[in-house]
């Protein structure tokens, strides 16, 4: 998962600042459905079940070990049901803070989704543009096994002459450097598609005898993604506050035969699996994100794992686009929960909310790009000292 946005300037490095809050704090806490909150809190749950209780949560130095959760999660087995037993779960077992960068507690959010493509098995006239899976040469690693201080920092490569280099570019991909090895999963029937299948992360392919397959990202080629928003902004195309998915379709369409150096301006590329109904197939209820669960719309976040934890229950405050593209924005004020993350998500306060799937989704996901603020729930007792203002 990726955004589309142009992300701000940044002017001093990116610090993690909490503010113990009160539940009051909370603009429109009482009034949210925290029963659709702890149902996503449970499958998060269900990850951490089969993990040691003395392992860190996640990358980030907050949120503690996992054992730390277990009895959390065990207790929220047993909530009665009804937003008012979630609403009490909740507030009886967590603290809130607010979430700052340095001073600054306001931060962007976007949104993501689940297209889906038309596709094929194999290539045809129609079906020609390849969905990949992972090569057998891409070495992909975990920069914080070797310095604590790069936790949460990945590199990806191929070992050349005994030496890690830089993996393929999207530009060298898209020329055929990876043909003919029995890599294609499917084939699909429009490049742009095929893009922005990368960004979302995952997807569904709608074959033409009325079957379809979840596909989701089981690797990076280790590139930096670039969002090309800002290639178009910076020459002229388009104002920052004018890009989104859909403005950014539309460029493509009309100007053919610049759109591909366009998108190969956006090193990244992604390698994809098909997931099954255990971790994401076609019946599940949804594709399934970075903490290995099944996403829930509307209530799954995407984070900077380097300083938020998958699991971690958030309160929302930000504003959406409605589906219908002549109303205006609506508020969104509700319990999300971390799931996910994207190379375009960085920051102590940077979220992307999964709006599920479909084109009503995208028409939300891909227009969202609005300012807001969240705050923390942290369990009881958890020392968060380091990170008090």
């Amino acid at each position: 998962m990726q955004a589309c946005t142009v992300p701000p300037e940044k002017e001093e490095p990116d610090r993690l600042v909490l503010r113990p809050a009160s539940f009051r704090d909370l603009p429109g806490w009482a009034a949210d459905d925290h029963a659709a909150a702890l149902a996503a809190f449970g499958r998060s749950c269900v990850a951490l079940a089969g993990r040691d209780a003395e392992e860190p949560l996640d990358y980030a130095s907050l949120g503690g070990r996992v054992g730390d959760w277990h009895a959390l999660c065990a207790a929220a087995v047993g909530v009665e049901e009804g937003a008012d037993a979630a609403r009490a779960f909740f507030e009886s077992r967590f603290s809130a803070y607010e979430a700052r960068n340095n001073g600054e507690a306001e931060g962007l959010f976007t949104g993501y989704y689940e297209p889906e493509l038309r596709g094929a098995m194999q290539a045809d006239a129609r079906y020609a543009v390849p969905l990949y899976g992972r090569p057998d040469d891409l070495v992909s690693a975990d920069l914080g096994l070797f310095l604590p201080r790069l936790a949460g920092e990945r590199i990806a490569g191929r070992v050349s002459g005994g030496t890690l280099r830089p993996y393929l570019t999207r530009a060298e991909i898209d020329e055929g450097a990876l043909a003919e090895r029995g890599l294609e999963l499917a084939w699909v029937d429009d490049p742009v598609d095929a893009f922005f299948l990368h960004i979302q992360g995952s997807g569904r392919i709608a074959f033409e005898d009325g079957t379809t397959r979840r596909i989701g990202h089981v690797a990076t080629n280790g590139h930096d993604y670039l969002a090309i928003g800002r290639s178009l902004v910076e020459r002229g195309a388009m104002t920052r506050e004018e890009v989104s998915m859909q403005a950014i379709r539309a460029w493509l369409a009309a100007n053919p035969a610049e759109a591909r150096a366009l998108m190969q301006e956006n090193r990244s590329f992604v390698f994809f699996r098909w997931l099954e109904d255990a971790d994401g197939g076609p019946e599940a209820p949804g594709p399934v994100g970075a903490q290995g669960v099944t996403l829930t719309a509307g209530r799954s976040l995407a984070v900077d794992r380097r300083f938020l934890p998958l699991a971690l229950p958030i309160w929302l405050e930000t504003a959406a686009p409605a589906p219908d593209l002549a109303a205006a924005d609506r508020p969104v004020r509700r319990l999300m929960v971390a799931q996910d993350t994207g190379g375009a998500i960085r920051g102590p306060v940077r979220g992307d909310v999964y709006w599920g799937s479909g084109q009503e989704a995208g028409r939300v996901a891909g227009r969202m790009k609005h300012p807001g603020r969240y705050w923390l729930l942290l369990p009881h007792g958890l020392d968060v000292t380091a990170h008090l203002d």
